[in-house]
């Protein structure tokens, strides 16, 4: 077998004691059970799997690793059954191949979904053993090096952008570096060929051109560190071609105006010596505020540990500079997979590498979210952002992405202190929960039983749980909504045609709808989902109706329904149920005062119109969705609503503070201004102002009138 020496050198090169018939025996299943199966570039399928093998024996993993690496398509590809991989290779490589493989795919509409959802049971897996991913990073570089066997391009470049867009992350997460960024590189070259050329070129220039200043540099690093006792070893090292580009869009400069296209990295014994190096070279040459990075006393989220910095080096170059141990410089290299890589004598510890936080959070987003985008959403939020460390006030360390708010960092603490936050001091001061978060902030988070979670902190929370846990509890608070709304509608439409109501009749529709429960019909019907009339004629399928063209009157009840908009204060309108989901027209904008009318609206429960609103013609074939509403009686505190108005005023210094002083003087609050249209003399400007009623506006509007540089005031209506 010719595929059988290679590897198993490279095994034996550091596991001198393994068996190598386990291997001849995994290959050969693989070979025997893809048989006649081929790769896009013509080889014989079984080559692929040795392949990957080869990468994770170049890592020195573990035995189980490779025999799973060998036979990770079997399931997935062949006949192979996990019995077959049980009785043969044992339980442990049975699991492993178990959860590298895709299984079955979920029927999803959109390629996004399927993406989605694959990725999700990759999660899944790889959180019952990590080494799923490494096999899985592994064949995914495999891939990527042979992929001009693929003839389609767009096939390609979809292959590199998913390889950009997950396996990177996630290889830089369990900080296997050296898998990045030849990942990396190799999707560089298919997405923008053009780019990565031009910067290999580059390169190529500065390393012939500086080739005597970097030995120089070595040299004179490497004297002065041993001239204090400090044995080290010092290499320069070149940036990717794609951390370079990447770089230069964040930026946005040229290559020529980049300074730290070459880093040193220098290896010395203990982390006691680190320092000692650091503390000589910044003693030596003068240091670049703000490009000090200590990764030894707050190591990054994958284990990653050097110090960091940048100086005005020999001969006056600015150079960055990586100081570690020889151990930190492994892990460095290998991240997660150090743990996993054969040592004489000892085993890896499984719960160690179970350790890691960012995949239990992603573990609890997936619990959290209902669809498969959404998590797909939520998780790159989790992958992609650099992240800033916050401390609570015992002094632990919570690590969250960049632009994050005290609402992620109680998420982060645990989900029931993010559901009960109320408020949040950062450095002992009181702040706004939507404040960002900096490096070193202390954060203490104030809590309260009768707290919930707002449907506002979604606009600003920058982390996928915290995200995910809100979506959850709105989701919760509308279905009930929706199942309360639709629950009445059912039973009016029953009153309408003469029947008594009966629970039972819904639940005889269930199958008919693919609905579990009688909630479930209620939530369609209250979300607009599903016409309450469909329901009722598929309870009485042979009851004929007459269509009614005007929406009845039915009155019966004032109660106080609270809007969605997170205000406690309750909004009273006659004709609904308590708890109903109601949102007020931006197309109209009512108040209270005017005549209006509900109309059941797709997913979002009852809208309130003004009766003349331009918007109810589209609802004319569909009177079913149609609610006879009136304002009732008013509380003592009136709910602030937002009316629109149109002005045209003179354009002159001090113009709007003049009309900012009129509205605030008759008790307006301005929430929002546009200006839709000006010239040298005048300005036509949209105000949306906060009031309590029509009178309210109307007692504005009359005050504005009677400003000398305002020319004319209308409410707006259909704008």
């Amino acid at each position: 077998m010719t595929d059988l020496p290679p590897l198993v050198d490279k095994i034996k090169s550091y596991n001198p004691d393994f068996n190598p018939q386990i291997v001849e025996a995994a290959i050969a299943f693989a070979k025997d059970k893809h048989e006649g199966q081929t790769r896009s570039s013509g080889e014989p399928y079984y080559t692929h799997p040795v392949a990957v093998a080869a990468i994770l024996a170049e890592m020195k993993l573990d035995l189980g690793s490779i025999l799973t690496a060998i036979l990770h398509d079997t399931i997935e590809d062949t006949d192979a059954t996990y019995d077959d991989l049980k009785d043969k290779f044992g339980s442990e490589v049975a699991d492993l191949v178990d959860g590298v493989s895709k299984l079955t795919r979920i029927e999803s509409k959109t390629v996004e979904g399927k993406q989605a959802e694959n990725f999700r049971k990759l999660l899944l897996a790889m959180s019952e053993d990590i080494r799923v991913l490494l096999v899985k990073l592994a064949d995914r570089l495999h891939n990527m090096r042979t992929i001009e066997g693929i003839k389609n391009p767009e096939k390609r470049r979809r292959i590199a952008l998913e390889t950009l867009e997950i396996y990177v992350p996630l290889a830089e997460r369990i900080g296997v570096h050296k898998i990045k960024g030849e990942l990396e590189d190799l999707a560089f070259s298919i997405l923008n060929p053009e780019a990565r050329e031009s910067i290999a070129k580059r390169l190529a220039f500065l390393r012939a051109e500086g080739t005597d200043l970097v030995d120089d540099i070595i040299a004179e690093l490497k004297k002065a560190l041993e001239d204090v006792g400090i044995k080290a070893e010092i290499s320069g090292r070149e940036k990717t071609g794609y951390s370079i580009w990447k770089k230069m869009q964040r930026k946005n400069v040229a290559f020529e105006q980049l300074s730290d296209i070459m880093a040193f990295r220098i290896v010395v014994g203990t982390p006691e010596q680190c320092y000692a190096a650091l503390g000589l070279i910044h003693s030596r040459y003068p240091s670049i505020p703000g490009r000090f990075k200590d990764y030894i006393s707050t190591p990054k989220p994958n284990g990653y540990r050097s110090i960091h910095t940048t100086v005005m080096g020999p001969a006056r170059q600015r150079i960055e500079i990586q100081i570690r141990t020889s151990e930190m410089h492994y892990q460095a290299d290998m991240g997660v997979a150090a743990h996993w890589a054969y040592k004489q004598g000892s085993r890896p510890m499984v719960q160690d590498i179970k350790k890691y936080r960012w995949l239990r959070e992603l573990l609890e987003i997936l619990e959290q979210e209902q669809q498969p985008e959404d998590f797909w959403e939520n998780t790159k939020l989790e992958l992609f952002q650099e992240h800033v460390f916050a401390f609570s006030p015992k002094g632990d360390l919570i690590e969250l992405p960049s632009g994050a708010t005290p609402i992620d960092f109680a998420y982060a603490i645990h989900s029931d202190i993010g559901d009960r936050c109320v408020g949040a001091k950062i450095n002992g001061r009181i702040a706004p929960l939507n404040s960002r978060l900096a490096n070193g902030d202390q954060v203490d988070i104030i809590t309260s039983k009768t707290q919930q979670p707002s449907p506002t902190w979604e606009r600003f929370v920058v982390t996928g749980k915290a995200r995910s846990h809100i979506r959850k509890f709105i989701r919760g608070q509308q279905r009930n909504e929706y199942v309360t709304l639709g629950k009445a509608m059912l039973q009016k439409i029953f009153r309408q045609e003469g029947y008594e109501f009966s629970e039972k009749g819904v639940s005889g529709i269930l199958k008919q709808f693919k609905a579990e429960e009688n909630d479930d019909i209620y939530a369609r019907i209250g979300s607009g989902t599903l016409v309450a009339r469909d329901a009722f004629k598929a309870i009485f399928p042979a009851h004929k109706t007459e269509i009614v063209k005007r929406p009845s009157v039915d009155m019966d009840q004032a109660v106080m329904v609270r809007p969605l908009s997170g205000s406690d204060a309750p909004m009273p309108i006659k004709g609904l149920i308590p708890g109903m989901a109601v949102h007020f027209a931006r197309c109209c904008h009512p108040l209270p005062g005017d005549r209006i009318v509900g109309i059941v609206t797709t997913g979002k429960g009852v809208t309130i119109h003004t009766i003349d609103c331009e918007t109810l013609e589209t609802f004319a074939d569909t009177p079913e969705r149609w609610l006879d509403v009136s304002w009732g009686e008013g509380p003592d505190s009136p709910e602030a609503h937002v009316g629109r108005i149109n002005i045209t005023l003179q354009n002159e210094p001090g113009t709007l503070a003049t009309l900012s002083t009129v509205i605030a003087s008759n008790g307006g609050n301005i929430t929002n201004l546009k200006i839709t249209s000006r010239s040298i003399d005048f300005w036509q400007i949209l105000v949306d102002v906060y009031v309590n009623d029509t009178k309210h506006l109307s007692n504005i509007i009359a005050a504005l009138r009677a400003t000398p540089i305002i020319s004319s005031v209308e409410r707006a209506k259909g704008q």
